[in-house]
């Protein structure tokens, strides 16, 4: 069945046409039970054991959804030139104007899209910088590692400043449940954590988690985020070692995933691993480099729906049980906007 998408709005500058863990709304008919982890089926599934910071949340067909925000590339290093004490200027270093902007949508929870602090990652940086902006809304984060985090070693800073929230160090990856919704959230710094591979520790942990949820949640709706995108148009042109992820991810019926790194904001139609436009089963990336730091230019390609390279911002996900909108939010003086919504594969049959 193909899965059936509204787009709601797109500015003139768009191109193109451990524990289990439930956070908070109303009860619903298709809410998630507790999640039972891989369990012991085999010795990969028991050494892969399912990581889960505590959160909780349940939405219903009839009523509120729930709500995630999105954003990398965030934090400028204290030492900048643009940091301007915090405040940035008229060109980089935004990370307080994307902080406000977040906090100002009250979501159930917060996905840092990895290169959350420049440039090193260091805790003393975390402190000085992405504390006072994001640091607000830390306590509904969930966030991803991204490269420049490993600046420090073993990206000890991220570690210890995050906590128990991201994950086991020198892993850094583990999932969640948000109401109707399976949250899977990786490490593509695949050279620090033995590859991203087939026999690789994460891939092996994924492929269990994933075959878990799938075994108890046959309709509920996926979603991963990382930092490295396997498709981009920017300053990069994808990272082709997070291909893997993908597959499991397109197996498994993933709806959408978030990244970052480009310092920009690409949409992308539901595509199959290969890079085929996919529909019917097809993942929809977005890549959401918008949380402050900078900016790269965008170039065209045929998958992109809709891209911005000159505004700040979040995107803004309600998460329905079968289904989801989406929405770039701009940051204060920004105009673009983006916006629209689609079914969840498994839940339309």
């Amino acid at each position: 069945m193909a899965v059936g998408v509204a787009v709601v709005a797109l500015s003139a500058c768009s191109a193109g046409s451990p524990g289990t863990t439930s956070l908070g709304a109303a009860s619903e008919s298709v809410s998630r039970a507790p999640y039972p982890g891989p369990g012991t089926a085999s010795s990969a599934a028991s050494a892969a054991a399912v990581t889960r910071p505590p959160v909780a949340a349940t939405a219903t067909a009839s009523g509120p959804a729930v709500t995630l925000v999105a954003a990398g590339d965030i934090a400028c290093d204290p030492g900048s030139g643009h940091f301007n004490g915090g405040q940035g200027d008229g060109r980089d270093c935004r990370q307080l104007a994307t902080a406000e902007l977040a906090a100002s949508l009250k979501p159930d929870v917060v996905a840092v899209l990895g290169d959350d602090q420049y440039e090193d990652g260091t805790l003393e940086a975390f402190q000085t910088s992405y504390d006072p902006s994001w640091g607000r809304v830390k306590a509904i984060t969930r966030p991803a590692v991204g490269n420049h985090e490993y600046g420090t070693a073993g990206a000890a800073g991220y570690f210890t400043y995050f906590g128990a929230a991201a994950g086991t160090p020198g892993q850094g990856w583990y999932s969640y449940d948000l109401g109707a919704w399976h949250v899977v959230v990786l490490n593509s710094n695949c050279d620090e954590v033995g590859g991203c591979d087939a026999g690789s520790p994460q891939l092996t942990w994924l492929t269990a988690d994933l075959a878990a949820d799938r075994a108890a949640h046959p309709q509920g709706c996926l979603l991963a985020y990382w930092h490295h995108p396997l498709w981009s148009h920017g300053e990069y042109r994808g990272i082709k070692a997070v291909r893997p992820f993908m597959q499991a991810l397109y197996d498994a019926g993933a709806d959408v995933v978030l990244n970052g790194h480009d310092h920009n904001y690409e949409r992308y139609a539901p595509r199959d691993p290969a890079g085929q436009a996919d529909p019917a089963r097809g993942v929809r990336e977005f890549v959401v480099g918008t949380g402050g730091k900078s900016h790269y230019s965008v170039s065209g390609d045929p998958g992109i729906e809709a891209s911005n390279d000159g505004t700040y911002g979040v995107l803004q996900l309600r998460l329905r049980p079968v289904g989801y909108d989406w929405s770039f939010r701009p940051a204060a003086g920004g105009t673009f906007s983006d916006a629209g919504a689609a079914t969840c594969h498994r839940s339309a049959g």
